[in-house]
């Protein structure tokens, strides 16, 4: 495939992620979540596998290759000669989701010769639809209101570093302390991404393992909002489709 429709792939994958919204909350509104745990010690609900299933539905007709947390293994010589294909994470922070603390999101990203080039992240519970590519830029809708376009302005300084509510390593806070006159907001999920496209924070150091599916899609909206995500310490960009799925440690930051 040499020439995709990049409005058209992202309008998909933002319908994508609503309809999953809409199956998770309605686990989330039940008595019963299905916890079970994963071989990585790891928790699985009803919801991941339910966002699953609804994702691959939708994103089935464009004939792109599909990768999902939750999906079966596909094996790296299988996926490296991949061009195009999607990245998902039906249910990112699940638990933020067995706490119902709101702070999980539906991501899908498509990703391009290694690099994040559409991504939409969907948080059901506070109704925050972002989505972002390389034609149109970054954007967020917060419910019914209209939706509007995410342009950081360039910073000088750090003010506000944003971490995990549920992995913050002795790294990130050795990291958080170099800057002692800054605020600190904790947030779940690829949220913490998501306020740095927005300009609500400047940094968001990730020195904990994390997925590729964990960041592909808000690294693909960050990237479309001028900012960067970029491994530490090497600084070079965040790649995808690696043989080893595991993300190296990473800085999201915004645009300098």
């Amino acid at each position: 495939m040499n020439k995709i429709n990049i409005k058209e792939l992202t309008s998909i994958a933002k319908e994508a992620s609503l309809i999953a919204g809409k199956a998770i909350l309605e686990i989330y509104n039940s008595a019963d979540f299905g916890v079970e745990m994963k071989g990585d010690n790891s928790p699985l609900t009803k919801a991941d596998q339910a966002a699953h299933h609804v994702i691959v539905d939708c994103l089935e007709k464009t004939g792109l290759p599909i990768l999902s947390e939750e999906g079966k293994d596909i094996s790296y010589e299988e996926r490296k000669n991949w061009d195009y294909f999607w990245m998902v994470d039906p249910l990112d922070g699940t638990k933020e989701f067995i706490k119902k603390n709101g702070e999980f999101t539906v991501n899908i990203a498509l990703i391009h010769q290694g690099k994040p080039i559409l991504g939409v992240v969907y948080a059901p519970v506070l109704k925050w639809l972002y989505w972002g590519n390389d034609e149109d830029g970054a954007w967020k809708q917060e419910s019914d209101k209209a939706a509007f376009k995410l342009e950081q302005s360039r910073v000088s300084e750090v003010k506000i570093i944003v971490a995990s509510r549920s992995h913050l390593s002795k790294e990130t806070q050795d990291f958080i302390d170099q800057y002692p006159n800054t605020e600190v907001i904790s947030m779940g999920s690829s949220l913490k991404l998501m306020l740095v496209a927005e300009g609500r924070a400047q940094v968001y150091p990730r020195f904990a393992p994390t997925m590729e599916w964990d960041t592909a899609a808000a690294h693909g909206v960050v990237l479309a909002s001028g900012g960067e995500v970029k491994k530490w310490p090497e600084k070079s960009a965040l790649e995808y489709n690696k043989e080893n799925l595991l993300n190296p440690w990473f800085i999201c930051a915004s645009a300098s």
